[in-house]
C-alpha cells in the first residue's frame, strides 16, 4: 500500500504525452499545441484606421476638403495635400501621406467639406503595420492550451494548421452483475449503473471525446477477453469495480494475466483505498474501486493528471488551496482523507454523506477537502488544503 504522493509520483513517470500530428486550426479547439509558432507577417498588414471618421495630415487647419473615401478593403495611396481629408472607415487603409483619424463624433460636414470641432492628436486613431505583431515574431510557444481567443489569432494570420498532441483514447469497463443501464427495468437486487455515464462526463470535461464503454459479468473468463481486447486498442483504460478482494473481484487477476505491470495497488487513502494502477507498453491503466464516490474521487485525484500529462499539459494537478474549516474534524484513521465540501472565498464546509457509495452531497459540493494520514485533530477555523473542482 502506498501513500498519496507516492502514488502521484509513480503516476507521473509513467505517464507519457501522446504522439503529435498536424490538424486544422478550426478544429484544434483544447489541443496542447506541440511546437512554437512565429508570424509568417505583420499583423495589420498595413496602417489602419481604428475608428471611422477622416483622415488628415494633421495640422493646424480644422476645415478640410473630403476628397475621397476609404473603406475597409479598397486600397488607394493617392497623393493627398495638407488641406485635404478621406472619409475612413474603421479597418480600412490609411494612405501614407496621413498620420491621423478624427473621430466623426468630433466632427461636422458640410458641402464636402469636414470642420473639426476636437483636434486629436497627432498619429491618433491609427493602428501601425506590424503593432499588433511584427513578421517572425513569437505567435505561441509550444504547450499552449488552444482556446477560443487562439484559433481567431492564428487565423487572422493566414495560419490553417498546426501542429498539436493527439487526445487519447479511452476504454471505460464496468464490471457488476448487480448493475443495470438506466432506462430499464429495475429487478430486485438490481441498481442503476452510473459511474460509466459519470466518468465519460468527466473525460469530455477535459476534452476528451474518444471514449468507449464496455460491460462485463463478475467472470474471470469474460474479463480477462474485455480487458484483452481494450489493451490493445486503446491509450487509457479505466476500469469500474472488480478491485477490491471479494470472491467476485475479478480485475486485478485479469489485468495480471494479460501482461499488464503492476505499479501500485491500494492507497492509503479514504475513500477509494483499493485502487490499481498499471502499464501495458504505452497503455495505461487505472481500476478504481465500484462505489460511484470513491471512483470520481480518484478520477479527479489519479487519473486526471495522467491525461492531462499524455495531452500535452505542463500544469496536470487539480490546484489546491486553503480555507478556514467551518466544524472540527477528527482524522482517527491513519489515512489521508478527501471530504466534499463547499467552499467560499473565506471557508469551506464539510458536507454530509460522505460514505464512498452515496453521490448525493458530491452532486453540490464544489471541493474536495484534503487532509494528510499524519495530522489527527483539526480545530475549528484552522486553515485545510482544499481541492476546488468547479
Amino acid at each position: 500500500m502506498v501513500q498519496v504522493e507516492e502514488a502521484l509520483s509513480i503516476i507521473a513517470k509513467n505517464s507519457c504525452k501522446m504522439p503529435i500530428r498536424k490538424i486544422k486550426v478550426a478544429k484544434s479547439l483544447g489541443f496542447i499545441l506541440a511546437e512554437t509558432i512565429y508570424s509568417p507577417m505583420d499583423m495589420p498588414p498595413f496602417r489602419q484606421s481604428a475608428m471611422d471618421g477622416y483622415a488628415f495630415i494633421h495640422s493646424e487647419l480644422q476645415q478640410l476638403d473630403v476628397v475621397s473615401t476609404s473603406q475597409a478593403g479598397d486600397f488607394s495611396n493617392k497623393k493627398i495635400k495638407e488641406n485635404q481629408a478621406i472619409r475612413i472607415f474603421t479597418g480600412a487603409y490609411v494612405p501614407d501621406d496621413l498620420d491621423t483619424v478624427v473621430m466623426q463624433e468630433h466632427t461636422a460636414v458640410k458641402n464636402k467639406k469636414v470642420e473639426i470641432t476636437k483636434m486629436p492628436v497627432r498619429f491618433a486613431n491609427v493602428r501601425n503595420k506590424g503593432e499588433q505583431i511584427k513578421e517572425n515574431e513569437l505567435v505561441l510557444e509550444k504547450n499552449t492550451l488552444i482556446t477560443p481567443a487562439a484559433i481567431g489569432f492564428l487565423a487572422c494570420l493566414g495560419i490553417t494548421e498546426i501542429t498539436v498532441y493527439v487526445k487519447p483514447k479511452v476504454a471505460i469497463v464496468v464490471t457488476g452483475n448487480e448493475l443495470v443501464k438506466a432506462g430499464r427495468k429495475l429487478a430486485q437486487g438490481k441498481i442503476y449503473e452510473s459511474n460509466s455515464i459519470m466518468l465519460q462526463s468527466a473525460l469530455q470535461g477535459i476534452g476528451i471525446k474518444k471514449i468507449e464503454v464496455f460491460r462485463v459479468k463478475d467472470n474471470l473468463k469474460a474479463t480477462k477477453r474485455v480487458l484483452k481486447s481494450c489493451l490493445s486498442a486503446f491509450d487509457v483504460v479505466l476500469v469500474s469495480g472488480g478491485i477490491s478482494v471479494g470472491d467476485y473481484d475479478f480485475v486485478k487477476e485479469a489485468l495480471l494475466s494479460n501482461g499488464v505491470e503492476e505499479l501500485f495497488y491500494k492507497i492509503n487513502q479514504k475513500p477509494g483505498k483499493p485502487l490499481f494502477f498499471g502499464k501495458k507498453d504505452k497503455t495505461i491503466v487505472f481500476a478504481l474501486p465500484g462505489n460511484p464516490a470513491s471512483t470520481l474521487t480518484g478520477f479527479y485525484i489519479y487519473v486526471h493528471p495522467a491525461l492531462k500529462i499524455s495531452m500535452g499539459f505542463e500544469s496536470i494537478y487539480l490546484p489546491k488551496i486553503k480555507r478556514k474549516i467551518t466544524v472540527p474534524f477528527e482524522n482517527t484513521s491513519g489515512k489521508t482523507v478527501f471530504l466534499k465540501g463547499l467552499y467560499d472565498d473565506e471557508k469551506v464546509t464539510i458536507l454530509e454523506s460522505q460514505s464512498s457509495a452515496m453521490l448525493n452531497t458530491f452532486a453540490t459540493a464544489n471541493a474536495l477537502i484534503y487532509l494528510p494520514y499524519d495530522v489527527v485533530d483539526i480545530a475549528k477555523d484552522q486553515e485545510v488544503q482544499v481541492i476546488p473542482l468547479y
